[in-house]
């Protein structure tokens, strides 16, 4: 199912619960300043496309994982991906694997 075949309603109730999604995470994480999360933000599109499916499953929904992308992203993921994706740097790479310890 796409997010345009959904009602207002069921956009509004799919969007807010991952919205609130994103504000217990960032509740949880208060000692991460804005400065902060837009330099590593400890969440990506990816996970918040994971949010908006669980919640439309909340709702009874069946919100594919390439159809939350898409409604995160703004477009299909693989276009996202060829057009604003870059490769990632060295100390982008390091960085993530500190992080992981």
């Amino acid at each position: 199912m796409k997010h345009e075949d959904l009602s207002r309603a069921e956009q509004d109730a799919v969007d807010a619960a991952a919205f609130r999604q994103l504000l217990a995470h960032l509740d949880h994480r208060k000692d991460v300043q804005n400065i902060d999360l837009m330099i590593l933000a400890d969440f990506c599109r990816n996970c918040l496309s994971k949010w908006y499916r669980a919640a439309g499953e909340a709702h009874g929904l069946d919100i594919s994982d390439a159809e939350a992308r898409e409604r995160i992203y703004g477009m299909a993921y693989e276009d996202w991906k060829a057009n604003f994706q870059t490769p990632a740097t060295a100390e982008q790479l390091q960085a993530m694997e500190t992080r992981k310890r």
